[in-house]
């Protein structure tokens, strides 16, 4: 039942008058070369922060497939100096009204995606919402089924998806070299001691990391080995004057593994971004993907060397033989989010990330808070 409505709306209605060629089928591992775009996606950026400025209008300038319309944000200046061919327009209403805006990406405080996903999904737009798709995972649901009835793509922005280190997992599982997984283990780990002054270190506002990070941890345990059975957490605020939480430990309980997933403001010394322990091996990568620091510092898609990762390591252990050495990691490819997406909405081919993955994702997230909050191990139950 859960995979039927999964699976139920992730098909857009092609616009008419555009064609796109998609050498492959879009599914999780399609590459840029697998693609062959001859229609442009035109998009509209909500917001223009941290977000908006490095990880939307970069990548969606150089994915090769899409182009930065109009941005509605209330730094104008600096949106139009970095993008002078797009339309800077005063508000939310003005955005979506535009024709030449097939698509708006919303990348503003966490508190806000819920009320602007759904004004633009009512306007007839297709919709990227920066993660969390919403705060709860009710207002998820209710996002995903007006998208479904209208025949419009709604996609979380799980980027991370196409970080080098977790796609390098995703095929390593797959090629079952480490044989039956038994332990999976994933960190976003820093060490900011300070507590800054911004929306996202604010409770009232949907910050903190369970909200910040949470979404990508849990996003990429999903994908690899779907919904949980169970889901046990710790959610704190342990730096000095912190209101949301800095720190998150989940446990997802399948019948076979245990997944752990972490992450910490403070965190002087970083431990492997990812661990994974199987009956054949085992599987270490430390430090985070690159691309979100070469896209602070001024690199893009296409550009040599962007998405270039350092290797993990990988041990082998069976009656033959014992192989321990340096794993290579796949290139980092987060312009590929926006090229599939061009394609799911230019030609219809579905989009890897669903809807009905924003709301699974927001509904562990629920039940971390609910969890923390009483002390105890919790079901896992689907919002269909």
């Amino acid at each position: 039942m859960a995979e039927s409505r999964r699976g139920a709306c992730t098909r857009a209605t092609p616009r008419q008058g555009l064609t796109v060629l998609v050498g492959k089928t879009a599914d999780r591992f399609t590459s840029s070369r697998d693609i062959l775009l001859i229609a442009i996606l035109k998009v509209g950026l909500i917001g223009y922060g941290y977000a908006g400025a490095t990880f939307h209008a970069p990548v969606i300038e150089h994915c090769g497939c899409a182009t930065l319309t109009a941005i509605a944000t209330s730094q104008a200046g600096r949106a139009q100096a970095d993008w002078p061919r797009a339309a800077i327009v005063p508000g939310v209403d003005a955005l979506v009204a535009r024709d030449d805006v097939d698509c708006v990406v919303i990348a503003t405080p966490n508190d806000t995606h819920f009320a602007l996903a759904r004004r633009a999904l009512e306007a007839g737009k297709h919709v990227v919402v920066d993660k969390p798709v919403a705060l709860n995972a009710g207002d998820a649901r209710t996002l995903a089924d007006l998208a479904c009835e209208r025949g419009l793509v709604f996609a979380p922005f799980h980027n991370r998806r196409w970080d080098g280190d977790f796609m390098t997992v995703r095929a390593l599982l797959e090629s079952g070299r480490l044989g039956r997984v038994t332990h999976f283990e994933s960190h976003f780990d820093r060490f900011r001691p300070t507590v800054a002054q911004r929306w996202r270190e604010q409770a009232a506002r949907g910050g903190g990391l369970l909200f910040d990070l949470g979404p990508h941890l849990i996003d990429q345990a999903l994908a690899l080995f779907g919904v949980p059975l169970t889901v046990s957490a710790t959610v704190k605020a342990l730096r000095d004057r912190a209101s949301a939480a800095d720190y998150m430990h989940l446990q997802l309980g399948y019948a076979d593994k245990q997944v752990i997933l972490h992450a910490s403001a403070l965190a002087a010394l970083e431990p492997p971004r990812l661990l994974v322990h199987g009956t054949r091996g085992s599987y270490v990568k430390t430090g985070l993907d690159v691309q979100e620091g070469q896209l602070k510092a001024g690199l893009r898609p296409g550009d040599t060397h962007f998405g270039c990762n350092p290797p993990g390591l990988l041990r082998e252990v069976d009656v033959d033989h014992d192989m321990h050495e340096p794993f290579a990691t796949r290139d980092g490819a987060y312009a590929d989010y926006y090229r599939l997406l061009a394609a799911s909405i230019l030609d219809g081919t579905p989009f890897p990330v669903t809807a009905q993955e924003g709301v699974d994702v927001m509904t562990v997230i629920d039940l971390a808070l609910q969890s923390d909050r009483e002390g105890r191990r919790l079901q896992f139950q689907q919002l269909l």
